[in-house]
């Protein structure tokens, strides 16, 4: 709302000295490389933090309103409602010429007569006083307290414990551009009091209370700073001669805390003050006034602040502060090696900015590839921390919960090799088992000193074994939290949950870091001893085969490619990481292919360029690696990427990039795969048999347990997808780099992995989408296939269990005896398995049905659990799987491979599912319209009409044969709309002849600039008009639709609920079960949901 507000302020022009000193302050921020964004771009971030200062403002003040720390101006519960508006009133009778605006300000100003409420609202620095609101925009604000239910005022804020921590859920919450931007996620009670225990506690056994520093360099909403005082407070109290105002302002001087974000400082100022005020007795404002309160916590960058200046205040005048930052108020903040404690939650994102970027590489030597902030984080705690003296006493405490990416994906090799060595870190421990609410990602806690390490001595781990089996109602009371908590202090402990060790700093020197407890380290250790050479060294290439980075536009379908005439030759398959499953690739989307197949260059064809035109200038302004598309050389129409010397040769291995269990899948040749299913590429010369030598055991449990030692675990809490419990269910990052460590025993499963590869075949043939292609199938026949299907899945589950089996005996993971009694040599004696039979689950259902544990796993594969052989097996393998259920409950190490996480799910979606969705022609991919009689493109009850009675077909019910059937393919109507919206906004964009947030002019058909453009974006062979003296042909419309006149599409945009950025881009709004981090819905700030939709701008166009 107050977003809009001062949004719409600025386009109309009615803020043009703002507007001016916000181009000014861009400036000066590009000049000083503190943020390479172009103006647009930066004045949204400014605006929404200006927003959000208004509405903090009424925060503050109704908080002390209701509080009774002052008199109430704009709200209030029973009576003081009334009062707070004769108080307006009676100021508009003095001030004739006020707006809401000015009576706003007035409030603020009851707030500032305490120097702490002074730094609240310094004009200087808060963002409300840079974009004025409206006199509209504050009525509405006021008029937003003021609502009332039938029981009362919906926002009642009295609290006689003047609790503030709902201020942390709305600084979480409040503005999700600002969430995304700062990676807004507060740190817990519980995990904050852990970090404090082990970090401060003894600070202030070591150094006493008196004169100990702390700080918290990424501050957030104070929870760490607000522990921290408690402590502070409880330890100065021991000192008698002082009275409780004088405690607390002694604690308070000790705490000190920077964040980035200025909403985030105004709130801990505003917790920490009151937090001060409650310990002194103070109970109103008028107390407070005159008495010093100095709250030392500063807006700023933590990482840049105090690193670029020679002498104080150079920052300032060399024009490298920000307007809202003020760390150069406080001379000995962020003084490095000055602080006894240093505490935080670092932000888990990835620097997107590339002039932030680049200075943070410069000042932080562990930055490395696209790392996260919590590296450059990492090595600036323990830089702020005291270092030690020379006796090795005096070190600063060091503490910090982070995201666990460091640890296994490559940007973390320099923290941990090179940076790490040189500190003593006492503690790493693994909370990714443990809930943490918010956290998505897994986390990691680390705690250490700033001296150098005895490179003898150990470093306390605690390895996890078992996550939470469910979300636990208290998360501080979960199974795996309070296994930390009781056993830290007892190395050599174990439970279901964790194992506590002391390892070897020597363990923890080199990367990746494994943190898996229960034996996982020694069966990884044996796993690699087994070797014979890793995969890299066998002239294998793991990488990407292309990115287009604008897949909505060239993965549209056979459909609409065919209806616009591009030719056979520029369509091939691109596949993702998501239809690699299961030795196949599961109906990959048919898309263009800008490129000749002879020599693999791109081909500028006329058919090609007319179905690109309307997305040139987006596709043209593409970057990878700091440049843009025609920066780099390449043609605008080509995709993004495109490593060619991975197509020469047709035979490809591709894997799924994130995925829970490990897929790898032979194709042999023609089609394309994208960024999210990498490939692997084996020497030239190499055989068929190479590469199902290689299938084979990569697509084992065995190396499922490896990679999910060695890669990076994405988390147990995905976007819009619940906290996920069950271990099998986290989805892992395998990369081509980790694979290229892959330890090869001497010999591989390739007869194994022939038969599996020639089953994989069988499937695809005997899918719905595979059949409707030779013609439309009777009822018999879809039964036939059906039932062939079903046969030829369950053949596969057998021989997947039969492979796994062989590659422990490959890896020596069995004896010579153990092997003859569980390794089945004859596949012919092995009957096929449905889920549910394999030895593993016989094992998890008969510990389910005796209450020691509880797995969704049978209900989500759609199995059947059974405890017992069944009885139609012969007796030789009814033998074979009892010898193999003996063998994982006596061998640990096992036990740990044969389990849901590293076995095969085999959780593609059944037969009958795809049935059903070709029924109704929905398919999977955007973009696919059937096309009616006239030619045009149908909509949704065309296609119905069209279908007949094929609703009536699958099922059964009757009919001998299905009209049309399933013969829609790819002629379906989508069932997502993400790339529809996607392609409308590139559309428009083009059609606009603008990029994302240039706000220019559409040139003119005689503007030398669009012949400019033209000239650039369209080779000279495709322009045959000119050299044929007849007139160019118009770019084709938006494909599939009426028009590609920008107006249609601002109509279209209202009518599928695009809303506008309002600078010339688009936006898809938030929805359930979106991907996007940022699409959630708003109001989860704790006692007062509708705060958060004061902030945001509802969707226009």
């Amino acid at each position: 709302m107050i977003e809009r507000d001062l949004d719409d302020q600025l386009d109309r022009g009615e803020l043009p000295e703002e507007l001016t000193g916000l181009r000014a302050a861009h400036q000066r921020a590009t000049t000083a490389q503190r943020t390479a964004a172009d103006f647009d771009t930066w004045r949204a971030g400014e605006v929404t933090q200006s927003a959000v200062a208004w509405v903090l403002g009424t925060v503050f003040v109704r908080w002390c309103e209701d509080n009774e720390l002052i008199a109430p101006m704009l709200s209030g519960p029973d009576h003081r409602m009334a009062d707070a508006q004769d108080t307006q009133s009676a100021y508009f009778r003095t001030h004739h010429d006020h707006t809401n605006r000015h009576w706003l300000l007035t409030c603020f100003d009851a707030l500032r007569r305490s120097d702490a409420g002074a730094m609240l609202f310094d004009p200087e620095h808060n963002p409300a006083y840079r974009i004025p609101v409206s006199h509209d925009g504050a009525k509405a604000l006021i008029g937003f307290w003021r609502t009332q239910r039938a029981d009362g005022l919906v926002h009642d804020f009295r609290d006689e414990a003047w609790d503030t921590r709902f201020l942390g859920d709305l600084y979480q919450d409040l503005s999700e551009r600002a969430k995304d931007q700062y990676a807004l996620l507060q740190t817990p009670e519980f995990v904050e009091k852990f970090i404090l225990k082990y970090t401060l506690e003894p600070a202030l056994a070591e150094f006493g209370h008196e004169g100990l520093r702390l700080i918290d360099p990424t501050c957030g909403s104070g929870h760490f700073l607000l522990g921290a005082f408690d402590r502070l407070v409880e330890a100065w109290r021991t000192d008698t001669r002082l009275n409780d105002t004088e405690v607390a302002r002694r604690a308070l001087d000790s705490v000190h805390g920077v964040d980035i974000n200025p909403f985030a400082v105004a709130i801990a100022r505003f917790r920490l003050m009151l937090a001060a005020w409650r310990v002194a007795g103070i109970s109103t404002i008028d107390q407070a006034a005159g008495q010093r309160w100095a709250v030392t916590i500063a807006t700023g960058d933590s990482l840049l602040a105090n690193r670029r200046e020679t002498f104080e205040g150079m920052d300032v005048e060399a024009g490298l502060q920000l307007a809202a930052e003020d760390t150069h108020e406080f001379p000995t903040l962020l003084d490095i090696g000055s602080y006894h404690v240093v505490v935080g939650n670092p932000p888990y994102i990835v620097m997107r900015d590339p002039a932030l970027n680049r200075e943070y590489r410069r000042y932080y030597t562990a930055c490395h590839r696209q790392y996260q902030l919590t590296v450059p984080f990492a090595q600036r705690f323990f830089e702020l921390a005291r270092p030690a003296e020379e006796d090795g006493r005096g070190a600063g405490y060091v503490g910090q919960i982070t995201s666990n990416a460091f640890m296994k994906r490559e940007f973390g090799t320099k923290l941990i090799e090179d940076f790490f060595p040189r500190v003593d870190l006492t503690h790493v421990i693994d909370t990714s088992g443990a809930f943490i609410p918010g956290h998505g990602t897994p986390t990691v806690i680390l705690i250490g000193r700033d001296r150098r390490p005895d490179l003898d001595g150990t470093i306390r781990a605690v390895l996890g074994i078992r996550g939470e089996p469910s979300q636990p109602p208290v998360p501080a009371e979960g199974n795996v939290w309070r296994a930390i908590e009781s056993q830290v202090d007892h190395p050599g402990s174990e439970s279901d949950w964790i194992t506590v060790v002391d390892l070897p700093r020597s363990r923890l020197a080199a990367h990746p870091w494994s943190l898996s407890g229960g034996g996982a380290d020694e069966l990884l250790t044996a796993v690699e001893r087994a070797g014979v050479h890793v995969l890299g060294s066998t002239g294998t290439e793991p990488g990407t085969g292309a990115v287009t980075r604008e897949d909505a536009v060239y993965m549209v379908g056979s459909g609409p490619l065919r209806r616009h005439g591009i030719p056979d030759r520029f369509v091939r398959s691109l596949v993702e990481g998501d239809v690699t499953r299961d030795w196949r690739l599961a109906d990959p989307v048919a898309s263009l292919w800008p490129y000749r197949d002879d020599t693999l260059a791109a081909d500028p064809d006329e058919s090609v360029i007319r179905w690109l035109w309307p997305y040139r200038l987006q596709l043209s302004s593409r970057v990878a690696f700091g440049k843009t598309q025609i920066e780099h050389g390449r043609s605008w129409f080509e995709y993004s990427m495109f490593f060619a010397n991975r197509f020469r040769i047709p035979d490809t291995i591709a894997f799924a990039f994130v995925s829970t269990h490990n897929h790898f899948v032979l194709d042999r040749g023609g089609k394309v795969f994208i960024r999210t299913a990498p490939v692997i590429k084996l020497r030239e010369g190499a055989t068929e048999d190479d590469h199902l030598r290689l299938l084979g055991v990569l697509n084992s449990s065995t190396a499922c347990f490896w990679l999910k030692q060695v890669c990076h675990d994405k988390g147990s809490q995905g976007v819009n997808e619940g906290f996920k419990s069950q271990a099998w269910e986290r989805f892992f990052e395998f990369t081509g780099t980790k694979l290229e460590q892959f330890p090869l025993s001497e010999a591989l499963p390739l007869d194994r992995a022939r038969r599996l590869d020639d089953l994989a075949q069988q499937l695809n043939a005997s899918t719905p989408q595979a059949i409707v292609v030779q013609a439309p199938p009777s009822r018999n026949r879809l039964v036939e296939v059906r039932d062939e299907y079903q046969r030829v899945r369950a053949r596969m589950i057998a021989e997947q269990e039969e492979l796994d089996w062989d590659v422990y005996q490959r890896y020596g993971l069995l004896s010579e005896s153990e092997a003859a009694a569980v390794v089945i040599a004859d596949p012919a004696t092995v009957p096929a398995l449905n889920l549910g039979e394999r030895a593993f689950e016989i094992i998890l259902a008969r510990r389910v049905a005796a209450g020691e544990t509880d797995t969704q796993w049978f209900v989500r594969h759609g199995s059947i659990p059974i405890t017992e052989l069944p009885d139609h097996w012969p007796d030789d393998y009814r033998r074979v799987v009892q010898a193999r259920i003996d063998l994982i409950e006596k061998r640990r190490d096992l036990a740990l491979i044969e389990r849901p996480e590293c076995k095969r799910r085999w959780s593609a979606e059944d037969w009958d599912a795809q049935a059903e969705r070709r029924r109704f022609g929905r398919q999977r991919r955007e973009g696919d319209l059937p096309t009616a009689p006239g030619g045009e493109a149908a909509g949704v009850r065309g296609q119905q009409a069209a279908c007949g009675g094929v609703g009536r077909g699958v099922d059964g019910q009757g009919r001998d044969d299905v009209p049309v059937a399933l013969v829609a393919g790819r002629d379906g109507t989508p069932s997502r709309r993400g790339g529809v919206r996607h392609r409308a906004r590139l559309r428009h964009r083009g059609h606009l002849d603008v990029g994302a947030g240039d706000r220019r002019r559409r040139p003119g058909p005689g503007d030398p600039a669009r012949r400019a453009t033209h000239r650039r974006l369209v080779p000279p062979a495709t322009r045959p008009h000119r050299a044929e003296g007849r007139s160019p042909e118009l770019p084709l419309p938006v494909p599939g639709h009426r028009s590609g006149s920008p107006r249609v599409w601002a109509v279209a945009a209202v009518v599928t609920g695009l809303g506008g950025a309002g600078r010339g881009t688009t936006r898809a709004p938030a929805h359930h079960g979106s991907a996007d981090p940022r699409a959630r819905p708003a109001g989860r700030c704790g006692r007062h949901p509708h705060l958060a939709g004061l902030v945001g701008r509802p969707a226009r166009v």
